[in-house]
């Protein structure tokens, strides 16, 4: 890195760390990454990349800043390299040379109004986007990676088939959005709200999900694999969902029906029922994981 050197970072990391009195485990745990990483970078072997960066100064309490008074300019680093999606090599056909293609990669988008984006094609990797507006977009069929997404406005879009993957998400609106089939991997989900939006044959993979609003939405087929799951409420009836190796915490399902839905983890003592039902199957799940079934009624066939 042109700009950083890595012990110093590590310094810097450590300092905070032990500012707000955590272990390097814990610190770990909250990053959802091994804590052999955190001590790599507190001995200046490793750095985080830029969406580690920007969750571990939120866990820290600290400004971006803090990690160097040329931050900036490594973001602009970060984010400047190499496509990460590769184009193909094969020529156009006629008719695609004459559909219009947007390059958003690589980018740092502050304040833009994007509403009604059709025809990304792949092309929204490695940037930067803040307060930006998508309202009505169709972001079908995308891969969305190494992005920083904080305070944009996606409501009402269609995201069917997407992988957004290793992407930080803080603090968006995904209201009444088509999320069908869409996969979230490695990537952290913090306090966006997902009113309405359809959570179809979704899965969330290795990743976190923290303190977000998803009232009213609907959840069919959807897979949450070694995810961490964290102030969050359900509601609504999920139907032949699963529960893969999660870590819950002061999970919540009120006025929930659980239908065929899977649980198996190795704690479900950070769950709360209120006011739920649910099937035989479901009901033996949740009791077999030894989870607080106060709160729950069994469904009558």
């Amino acid at each position: 890195m042109l700009y950083m050197e890595n012990k110093m970072i590590g310094s810097k990391i450590a300092e905070a760390r032990k500012k707000i009195n955590i272990s390097q485990a814990q610190l770990a745990q909250r990053l959802f990454i091994s804590s052999q990483a955190v001590g790599k970078w507190e001995r200046g072997e490793s750095f985080p990349d830029i969406i580690t960066f920007i969750r571990l100064a939120k866990i820290l309490g600290v400004d971006l800043n803090y990690f160097s008074e040329d931050f900036q300019s490594m973001v602009t680093e970060m984010i400047s390299g190499e496509p990460l999606v590769k184009q193909s090599a094969e020529l156009p056909s006629e008719k695609q040379k004459n559909k219009p293609s947007w390059d958003l990669s690589r980018g740092n988008w502050v304040d833009a109004d994007f509403s009604g984006l059709k025809n990304l094609h792949e092309k929204f990797s490695s940037s930067n986007m803040q307060r930006c507006l998508f309202i009505g977009s169709d972001m079908s069929g995308l891969l969305l990676k190494s992005n920083n997404i904080d305070s944009c406005d996606f409501s009402d879009s269609e995201f069917r088939g997407s992988l957004i993957q290793s992407t930080n998400l803080a603090n968006n609106l995904f209201k009444d959005c088509s999320l069908k089939e869409t996969e979230f991997s490695q990537s952290y989900i913090y306090g966006c709200d997902f009113t309405g939006a359809d959570f179809t044959g979704v899965m969330i993979r290795s990743g976190g999900l923290e303190k977000n609003t998803i009232a009213n939405a609907m959840w069919n087929r959807t897979s949450f694999i070694d995810a961490q799951i964290a102030d969050i409420v359900f509601d609504g009836t999920l139907e032949d969902c699963s529960f893969e190796n999660c870590a819950f915490k002061k999970v919540i399902f009120r006025n929930s029906t659980l239908i065929n839905t899977f649980f198996k983890n190795k704690s479900l003592k950070g769950i709360r029922f209120i006011d739920c039902q649910a099937d035989r199957m479901t009901y033996e799940f949740l009791k077999n994981g030894k989870a607080d079934l106060t709160g729950i009624t069994l469904l009558t066939s």
